[in-house]
């Protein structure tokens, strides 16, 4: 009995040694398994392999709205505040633009929009439109007792204008027709070469109509006393096209250019969208930059034109349907207003 007795105490023994030898192998399984879960370096991501390669651009502004939302940019770069290199230079026409960009003396112009897509036409695809940076100026103003409270209210009446043949005369025709007025017929309309001869022939009609852009409405109102806005023709497109938008200006910019380094031109666009933004923010002060650049004359003037200029933008996706639908206003006017064909798709940048 003593003899089975420690027997069984020592298999009792032998199975708990047995038990605690697997327990113990047991728990070295999460030490290897802890080991293998180190970390591995990661490959690194295509993205962050290369640095952007600045870049530098030299662009053409016209003196007036398009211009205005690039001040903070050229404010900026003077001071090298970015990566790339910007060189913006005004210039008082668009026919002083073409040349050179025709040349490839420029990398990119803010220009009307038609004329871009006319220089796509022309240049054969060469270059592309970036974003819609202005939209529109336009405003029906009135002197005297002149009474303009809807474009029905036109009727009847003589309105001076510039732009025969450009973008306020396919403008003013698409809102009169889309409002059941005939623009031939029902009221008369003189066109002028300049600003300032439309406003001298206001003031010599006494109660007068005219069609004229920003910034220079507002030149006119500290000119001509009683001179008021009656219709934002920017609004009343709205009324009549809202899947298209009435676009005054464009930044052009040519291929070549954009596909020699993407990176940099996509961090110009980022640069140029920060600036608009910057601009419509602060009106005080974007206005002593527009004077800086002689944009327009006085700070005073330029504060109470901005917020009227339709300073914007608009890319990709939504830069084409805003402005294929405008630019298939014109088109159905007169193709010649933008080239002779509509644009296709390669027109588009990044849409």
């Amino acid at each position: 009995m003593k003899k089975f007795l420690a027997l069984l105490l020592a298999l009792v023994l032998v199975l708990s040694l047995a038990a605690c030898g697997q327990v113990g192998s047991g728990s070295s399984v999460p030490e290897s398994s802890s080991a293998a879960a180190e970390p591995t370096p990661a490959p690194e991501s295509e993205s962050e392999a290369e640095p952007v390669e600045p870049a530098s651009y030299s662009i053409a502004g016209l003196k007036g709205p398009t211009t205005m939302g690039m001040v903070k940019l050229m404010d900026d770069a003077e001071q090298g505040l970015y990566d790339n290199t910007y060189t913006v230079t005004m210039y008082g026409a668009a026919d002083e633009i073409v040349p050179l960009l025709s040349k490839g003396e420029l990398d990119m112009a803010a220009v009307p929009a038609n004329l871009a897509a006319t220089l796509y036409q022309k240049l054969e695809d060469k270059v592309q439109v970036a974003a819609v940076n202005t939209l529109g100026v336009l405003y029906v103003v009135t002197t005297g007792n002149a009474e303009v409270t809807s474009v029905a209210d036109l009727a009847g009446k003589t309105v001076y204008s510039t732009g025969k043949g450009t973008t306020p005369e396919y403008a003013l025709n698409y809102i009169l027709t889309q409002n059941g007025l005939d623009p031939a017929k029902d009221l008369t309309i003189e066109y002028k070469s300049e600003a300032t001869e439309v406003l001298s022939a206001m003031q010599t009609a006494g109660d007068a109509v005219a069609v004229l852009p920003q910034p220079y409405v507002t030149t006119a109102q500290m000119q001509v006393e009683g001179l008021k806005v009656a219709l934002d023709l920017t609004e009343e497109w709205n009324k009549v096209s809202p899947d298209s938008a009435l676009v005054t200006g464009v930044l052009l910019a040519r291929t070549d250019v954009i596909e020699a380094n993407p990176a940099a031109f996509d961090q110009f666009l980022a640069d140029y969208q920060a600036s608009i933004e910057w601009v419509n923010a602060n009106t005080a002060d974007a206005a002593q930059l527009v004077a800086k650049y002689e944009i327009v004359p006085k700070a005073e003037v330029a504060e109470k034109a901005l917020p009227a200029c339709n300073i914007t933008w608009l890319a990709g996706s939504e830069m084409k349907d805003k402005l294929s639908g405008y630019l298939q206003t014109l088109y159905d006017q007169d193709p010649a207003s933008v080239g002779g064909a509509m644009p296709d798709d390669g027109f588009y940048y990044g849409a």
